[in-house]
């Protein structure tokens, strides 16, 4: 074993940065032999422990979270796996609402290294070197073996066939809503996408859908009837009753509906009210597919269990409010701030219904996106309710077109201006709320949203929302 290579898990990630990162739009061959093989040089640290595998175009990451959030109330140690981070690389893997030790990163590392260090192209199936999601993925796995997890929650990066993470054996799949994404790699229709992401679901282990379109919904039926699995749909389980929406977070009451299985039933027969300080309609929908995960999966789950665990489950950028002073819109100084990482349509959709409600007065909006985004579609969405917009690159670390994108906005509205520096951005858009006395979304790209987070948690005063994650800075 190699030992003292790394002094701190940014020296890891630095450590991974070299290697192919799809993540800033580099070309690889997607396949799961290179994570087979490495996994099965480390004795398989994938398996042995009670399996949650979470697809999805959108919300997977908060539905991971409250299943773990769950799982853990339950009194299962439980490594939680998401992507991708926002401030700090150490955010994907974590036990569920603790930090990962740093001694258990290295001691994962110095596991992994052995494996990949010295080694070209050619030392590896397929001819091409592991990439950056692959080696985060593998050692994931590892700190979870060391840190005697009893379960994990592990949400797919891109699609779910041939994602890295597709080597579990999961207890149960878990899928939500689909659409139109990463379309070069996963096609350009639902259906397509839909069986990218049913590449998940696993002989004979039920799976867990939350309401689909009616193209990716059939996929999911066929592909649990051809592989003998049980699956429950949220519209077919889960009734969602008195929603509301505050700037506290989400409540509702859950019910159960004739479709649910036997374990959901017990526990929503005659109802049951649940919450989460995650903020958005949405987010009593991921409840709702929590829930019917976890219940699926633990037949003897407890609704203090249930509770607790939503209670605690936090996403930062995912309608993260940095509220105003005092809670009121246009306090000088001090104007209430929304970081969401919505990037598709239906997303910013969601994301631009829930602002509007809470936010009636005057509003500003701070857009920026990758180029593979719909940008054209988003700006359709999000111009007519801001009265003023700001474009801008969503950082370094993704490509992007911002002049594009404000191409974009200017057709919709004559209140967008273009400032490509990401920091002056930022600046003008928080200062441009304070002298209007108006909300700010900060949107298109969780990149951006990372950009802006330091600059929010450095307000004097600022009550600023609390997340699972730790740490602030620049994005490592």
């Amino acid at each position: 074993m190699i030992s003292g290579r790394f002094a701190s898990s940014e020296a890891v990630f630095e450590y991974f940065m070299g290697f192919v990162n799809v993540e800033r739009g580099q070309a690889t061959e997607f396949k799961l032999d290179r994570m087979r093989a490495l996994a099965s040089a480390l004795g398989d640290p994938q398996l042995g422990r009670l399996t949650v595998h979470v697809a999805g175009s959108k919300g997977k990451g908060s539905v991971s979270t409250m299943i773990a959030g769950i799982l853990e109330a339950s009194g299962l140690r439980t490594g939680l796996y998401t992507s991708p981070h926002l401030m700090h690389w150490k955010e994907r893997l974590t036990l569920t609402v603790e930090e990962m030790p740093e001694s258990t990163i290295l001691e994962a590392m110095d596991m992994i290294l052995p494996l990949v260090e010295g080694k070209g192209p050619g030392d590896f199936p397929g001819g091409e070197a592991p990439t950056f999601f692959e080696l985060t993925t593998l050692l994931s796995f590892c700190a979870f073996r060391l840190s005697g997890c009893r379960a994990q929650v592990i949400e797919t990066g891109l699609g779910g066939r041939l994602d890295s993470t597709n080597i579990v054996d999961p207890d149960i799949s878990v899928i939500t809503p689909i659409e139109l994404e990463h379309t070069q790699y996963l096609g350009d229709t639902i259906a397509l996408i839909a069986g990218e992401k049913a590449g998940i679901i696993k002989p004979g282990k039920p799976v867990c859908i939350s309401a689909q379109k009616p193209e990716a919904a059939e996929v999911f039926a066929e592909t649990a009837s051809r592989r003998g699995c049980a699956l429950f749909a949220v519209p077919d389980c889960i009734a969602i009753e008195d929603l509301a929406v505050s700037p506290e977070g989400t409540r509702a009451r859950l019910r159960a509906l004739s479709g649910a299985p036997e374990s959901t039933a017990r526990l929503l027969l005659d109802g049951m009210d649940v919450s989460s300080p995650m903020i958005g309609k949405v987010q009593a929908s991921n409840m709702a597919l929590a829930v019917l995960a976890a219940s699926t999966l633990l037949p003897s789950l407890s609704r203090e269990a249930l509770r607790s665990g939503l209670e605690t489950a936090r996403q930062p950028a995912r309608f993260e409010l940095f509220p105003g002073l005092l809670g009121l819109p246009g306090a000088p100084g001090f104007p209430p701030v929304v970081l969401d990482g919505a990037h598709t349509p239906d997303s910013v959709q969601l994301a631009a219904d829930s602002f509007t409600a809470l936010f009636p007065g005057p509003k500003v909006l701070l857009f920026a996106c990758a180029q593979d985004k719909k940008h054209a579609e988003m700006a359709a969405i999000l111009a007519p309710h801001f009265d003023a917009t700001i474009v801008t690159k969503p950082g370094t670390f993704k490509q992007s077109e911002p002049e594009k994108a404000f191409e974009s906005f200017r057709r919709q509205t004559p209140h967008a201006r273009l400032v490509p520096d990401t920091g002056t951005a930022i600046r003008e858009a928080l200062a441009l709320a304070e002298s209007r006395g108006a909300a700010l979304l900060v949107t298109g790209s969780f990149y951006l949203c990372a950009e802006a987070r330091p600059s929010l948690e450095a307000r004097p005063s600022c009550p600023g929302a609390t997340t699972r994650t730790a740490g602030s800075g620049s994005r490592r």
